[in-house]
């Protein structure tokens, strides 16, 4: 079965690279570099655990595919259901390459990808991490729900 997402068609176009990644093309070849050398450095520092070519065929197959998962995870945010759908692997595998990835990718920029924090709680949490702001907009939906029938 083919992936839902068709990287060598967004490798061709520009704006979709850029939408989806946040690098043009030139930019993605020149990481490509360091981010494969820097992925077969850690792969062969590990002990593997089958032979060579042993286990299930991996859906990111080459450090192309890699890197662009990485990059369009941290430009887009998809859940990983999401991110599955369109890279054709299971949620679980999703959130793992997400996390074995990151490492790889924080090395090659020479900087970190700062995930987004957990929901505040409480107003402290919300002075504490954003001392100095002095407006907040909130934007909501309205969506009605249904009381709860009580049952006799």
């Amino acid at each position: 079965m083919r992936k839902m997402l068709n990287i060598e068609r967004v490798l061709k176009q520009e704006r979709l690279m850029l939408a989806m990644t946040g690098f043009n093309r030139n930019t993605f070849e020149n990481l490509l570099v360091t981010f494969s050398n820097i992925y077969e450095q850690q792969i062969l520092s590990v002990p593997r655990q089958r032979a060579l070519g042993g286990g299930r065929k991996a859906r990111l197959c080459n450090p192309q595919e890699k890197l662009f998962y990485i990059l369009f995870y941290f430009k887009c945010y998809p859940t990983f259901y999401v991110a599955g759908i369109l890279f054709d692997i299971d949620r679980a595998q999703a959130h793992y390459w997400m996390h074995r990835l990151q490492g790889i990718l924080e090395y090659t920029l020479g900087k970190k990808m700062i995930l987004p924090e957990c929901k505040l709680n409480n107003i402290e949490q919300f002075i504490e991490r954003f001392d100095g702001v002095e407006r907040v907009m909130i934007d909501v939906i309205e969506h009605h729900v249904k009381p709860h029938k009580e049952q006799n």
